[in-house]
């Protein structure tokens, strides 16, 4: 006869618990990137701040699913030597903080500023930053598009469910200095989108690459980073002002899905606006976004 639970205790998978398993993803993930014990501290504290900060602007709650979604989804980055070498990175449309605050801990050496125009995002995004002691991240409550102390400053700018490739491209390459890269998350490939990325980028200083894929974790499928290199300086007419680049976008790239948009409360799981409407890049379907703002 199989023994019985006393009362007061709980039945329990045979397995762990999700936080418990959320501790042994961790425990792979800092593996996989070589992060020291600080540095997985320091994730394990962002974690808890995404998914017990009741003002966290994103859907997902689960630590698990965060740390799929979320941080590991944000460290894959760090496969790209571009990624690695960066000495100062903005992530434009920081929303919940992720990928900058993942690569800030990530990268101490570098110097991350984490682009959000909506102030109450802006303000949990300096409390994650407290959180989880990130002193090389700080943020600019400001759009790409208005933020000229960023001009020609990064080595990298970062975009993860923000916009469209020709979208992105635009927001980005007046912050870049030449040699610098810009970065974008993106699902599923889109020839028609990539063509209107090559033909913006034309006219912005930047060559854009071939898609690499990755597998972030376990199950991910579609995944991709794009890289855009800045070759040459970008026109003195860029940034165009507020809103232009999705109202009248460069290649005609304004239609097209960003490869990862958003949720079913209007913003993606990581807190994040974009345009367009696709499947999300793990193949859950998810809703366009509304407001077509900047970042």
């Amino acid at each position: 006869m199989g023994s019985e639970r006393k009362p007061g205790q709980s039945e329990r998978n045979p397995g762990q618990s999700g936080r418990g398993r959320a501790a042994d993803r961790l425990a792979a993930l800092a593996d996989r990137y070589d992060l020291s014990e600080a540095a997985t501290a320091q994730i394990q504290a962002l974690l808890a701040v995404l998914t017990s900060d009741p003002r966290a602007p994103t859907t997902v709650r689960d630590p698990k699913r965060a740390l799929d979604d979320h941080l590991a989804d944000s460290l894959v980055a760090l496969e790209l030597p571009e990624v690695r070498s960066a000495s100062s990175i903005a992530d434009l449309g920081a929303g919940a903080g992720v990928p900058g605050l993942p690569l800030a801990i990530a990268i101490p050496t570098a110097q991350v500023v984490l682009v959000e125009s909506n102030g109450r995002k802006c303000d949990f995004i300096r409390r994650a930053i407290e959180a989880c002691g990130a002193d090389n991240a700080s943020v600019a409550c400001t759009r790409a598009e208005a933020w000229p102390d960023g001009l020609t400053h990064f080595d990298l700018v970062t975009a993860r469910a923000l916009a469209p490739l020709p979208v992105v491209a635009e927001y980005a390459a007046p912050l870049l200095r030449v040699g610098g890269a810009a970065l974008v998350w993106r699902g599923r490939r889109d020839q028609a989108e990539e063509a209107a990325a090559a033909h913006a980028a034309d006219e912005l200083g930047l060559r854009v690459l071939a898609p690499v894929r990755v597998t972030p974790y376990g199950g991910a499928i579609n995944r991709h980073l794009q890289l855009m290199i800045k070759d040459a300086p970008t026109p003195s007419q860029f940034p165009r002002r507020p809103g232009m680049a999705r109202k009248r976008p460069l290649g005609g790239g304004g239609s097209g899905a960003s490869g990862r948009t958003g949720a079913a409360d209007g913003s993606d799981a990581s807190g994040r606006t974009g345009a367009g409407e696709a499947c999300g890049a793990s193949g859950r379907p998810r809703a366009g976004e509304g407001s077509g703002g900047g970042v």
